[in-house]
């Protein structure tokens, strides 16, 4: 059974297309990562998953229901903008939004207490929303985004604003949602989230699908050919090599795809001539790989 059915979905701002003919469906119990560059429509079609806009043309149905008949409270949503009343004490609206959600207050008031000692956050209880950094915000968003246990998450950049070790924790969190058979669909740029969490991923660029498939298959389909090479110096020249289809250039460390049949001896040869290497080694592309490369040739 698939959590989302998204089907021909068509979204237009006056003569702007956001969402070409969008076609992809999101298993139950899944991780799955909606990818592309800024303005690319990723969250133009969360937006309608979550009734906030509706489709000019196309289908969505979620949690088995269309869309525009969906219950909510099975599902919760972090919006790449927060939602929060800043003016409000942190443990109020926590209470209000669960409360909106369909717990009892004396249930929403311990769920909050338990959430806010997960997350360090006890301290801010009686602070207002506004007077916290903006990765205490972050983390306040996502307890509300949870805090009714939905069937379905749907996170759009959950991990903005957040130091390297609470995004390890909200990855943490992700993970036992999803043992436990809940379903997260996010957006994110940070390649290297995508990899540690999502078995499928959809990458759209201009309105468009320009990749879809489960993230194991696809890096194989892309993994012929590659090489992951590290080193210090000016290793631009490595895209011009002959042998060299693709380049992608990181400064310090680059991943270069060969031609079908290209010697990779010869590209270490080259690199050896100009370069100090510290690793030199046939890899699969990582997804942050795939991507420039998909998005740059569309």
């Amino acid at each position: 059974m698939n959590a989302v059915e998204i089907k021909g979905v068509v979204k237009r701002y006056g003569d702007f297309t956001a969402v070409n003919a969008v076609s992809f469906n999101i298993p139950q119990g899944g991780i799955y990562g909606v990818l592309g560059p800024n303005g690319a429509g990723k969250t133009s079609t969360m937006r309608m998953m979550m009734q906030i806009t509706l489709p000019d043309a196309g289908e969505i149905r979620v949690l088995g229901q269309p869309v525009a008949s969906l219950d909510t409270d099975n599902v919760g949503y972090l919006p790449e903008e927060r939602g929060l009343y800043k003016k409000m004490k942190v443990g109020d609206v926590l209470v209000f939004f669960a409360q909106i959600k369909g717990l009892e207050r004396a249930e929403a008031r311990k769920r909050a207490a338990a959430w806010l000692e997960r997350l360090s956050l006890t301290d801010c209880i009686e602070k207002s929303v506004e007077d916290l950094s903006k990765g205490m915000q972050q983390k306040v968003q996502f307890i509300v985004t949870v805090i009714h246990e939905p069937d379905l998450l749907v996170l759009d950049e959950p991990f903005s604003g957040l130091d390297p070790v609470n995004t390890n924790l909200l990855m943490e969190i992700i993970l036992e949602y999803h043992k436990r058979g809940h379903t997260i669909v996010f957006s994110t740029h940070m390649m290297d989230q995508v990899e540690k969490l999502c078995e499928r991923i959809c990458l759209i660029n201009r309105g468009r699908i320009v990749l879809e498939g489960e993230l194991a298959a696809i890096k194989r389909s892309y993994g012929k050919g590659g090489i992951s090479i590290r080193f210090s110096g000016d290793g631009s020249f490595l895209g011009g090599l002959p042998e060299v289809e693709h380049f992608n250039d990181y400064g310090n460390e680059a991943f270069l795809r060969l031609h079908d049949g290209a010697d990779s001896a010869r590209v270490l040869d080259a690199a050896r001539e100009r370069l100090e290497i510290t690793r030199f080694e046939v890899a699969e592309p990582s997804i942050h790989d795939i991507f420039i490369e998909r998005v740059q040739s569309t």
